[in-house]
């Protein structure tokens, strides 16, 4: 078999455990040096292809691609960029095409959600319409955990971890101020259509009147008025009203209570405001005292309390993305199986690409409970497995320690640059 490189490239939203898959693909492409030459990633990922801004991650020591492992966001960037049909734009088909050829790339590892697992479909089904054999594996990364076929999706788990801390600390700061300050306190998740994120939240309390009092799921119709009565009862109730909302959080008719009034690179609405909002609500209904916080960025990039299975199944997910490859797989992408939950037991499996591409995984009904506002048991014995064990990072002076690459571009072999 010829030694071919490998492209690797990084896509959307990152997060605190991405760069441990990135981890995963490089130590275990190294392993094969008679089948993969180089590992080449993309810098701002799909973009850096197009670009033919390619990064020589063979120029990193071992010990930098090990501190992937603990460095949250992405080390070589990550781009929000979404291929069309081919039909649509074969131009971009064409130019990556001439890049992989040029720098003779044999292997695509896109690690992204639902858009970029589309992405490496599309460039799978490239290489058969043009004629050039390279094997195309997507390698899951969600925060939104909205993923299909995978039981979680790499990068939830610590976001999980992340929110129910938060709730959870958050909610005895209020608690211990409410007689004489603040009542209401709203924590604004991530989350577009599927309240995963949300849901997490709910693991801060699971015995009557302990915070969240109320978490607002995308999948759950909002009604203002409802709300507004259940804010009262839990002030009245217990002295205080914890809201977990979504960002996704929605009016019955699909009206995102967030709607910035924009749209981003793949077409999704801009959304941004959900927790002003409901404080506006409370404060024009009920006139309590409120605080508000949008975890935002910090959620995803808190790789100081990542989940240690988290991180464990990033890392395996790169893993086995490349040995799919060097069995000759194509356009799959490697899951997570549970076995059981208690004790927690996993393994990975595969879907193909065509089916995991542009699918949402929203949150099971009977998940949320009969009142809208909570989570069911059989929801926290999902997710409470997903938060186990803690994986902190080293520390050099009281702050984590991350990776430093140097991220070096190689030589272009194109003469003409391409125009996005």
């Amino acid at each position: 078999m010829a030694i071919r490189n490998a492209f690797y490239a990084q896509s959307g939203g990152v997060t605190a455990v991405i760069n441990a898959s990135a981890c995963g693909v490089i130590q275990t492409a190294r392993k094969y040096p008679d089948q993969i030459g180089k590992v080449y990633a993309g810098r701002n990922g799909i973009i850096g292809a197009l670009k033919e801004e390619l990064i020589d991650t063979s120029l990193e020591d071992d010990d930098d691609i090990q501190a992937l492992i603990h460095t949250p966001g992405g080390a070589f960037g990550s781009c929000r960029h979404k291929l069309k049909n081919f039909s649509e734009n074969r131009r971009e088909y064409e130019r990556l095409i001439e890049v992989f050829r040029a720098h003779d790339i044999g292997y695509f590892f896109y690690n992204g959600g639902g858009d970029s697992q589309d992405t490496a479909f599309k460039v799978s089904q490239l290489a058969e319409k043009m004629g050039y054999p390279i094997t195309c594996i997507g390698v899951p990364k969600t925060v939104d955990n909205d993923l299909p076929f995978t039981d979680c999706c790499p990068g939830f788990g610590s976001v999980a971890k992340y929110i129910a801390t938060s709730t959870l600390e958050a909610s005895l700061d209020i608690r211990s101020m409410c007689d004489t300050s603040t009542k209401v306190f709203i924590l604004e998740v991530m989350g577009r259509h599927a309240g995963w994120i949300a849901a997490s939240g709910g693991l801060a309390g699971a015995g009557e009147g302990e915070p969240p009092h109320i978490i607002l799921f995308p999948e759950v119709p909002f009604e203002r008025d409802r709300f507004l009565e259940r804010v009262e009862f839990c002030v009245k109730e217990y002295g205080y009203c914890v809201v977990v909302a979504s960002e996704g959080a929605q009016y019955e008719d699909g009206r995102f209570l967030a709607d910035a009034g924009a749209k981003d690179a793949f077409g999704h609405t801009q959304l941004g405001g959900v927790a002003p909002a409901l404080a506006n609500m409370v404060k024009q209904a009920l006139g309590h005292k409120y605080h508000w916080a949008v975890a935002d960025y910090l959620q995803r990039s808190a790789r100081h309390i990542a989940s240690a299975t988290d991180v464990e199944q990033a890392y395996a997910v790169g893993k086995v993305a490349v040995e799919m490859a060097l069995a000759g797989k194509q356009a799959l992408m490697p899951t997570i199986v549970r076995e059981q939950s208690r004790p927690y037991r996993w393994h990975i499996g595969e879907a193909p690409l065509s089916e995991v591409a542009n699918q949402e995984k929203k949150m099971p009904i009977h998940y949320i409970t009969d009142d809208g506002y909570g989570i069911t048991q059989d929801c926290r014995d999902y997710l409470e497995p997903l938060i186990y064990g803690e994986s902190f990072p080293p520390f050099d002076n009281g702050l984590p320690r991350v990776a430093k690459l140097k991220n070096q571009l190689v030589e272009k072999k194109l003469k003409a640059d391409f125009q996005m």
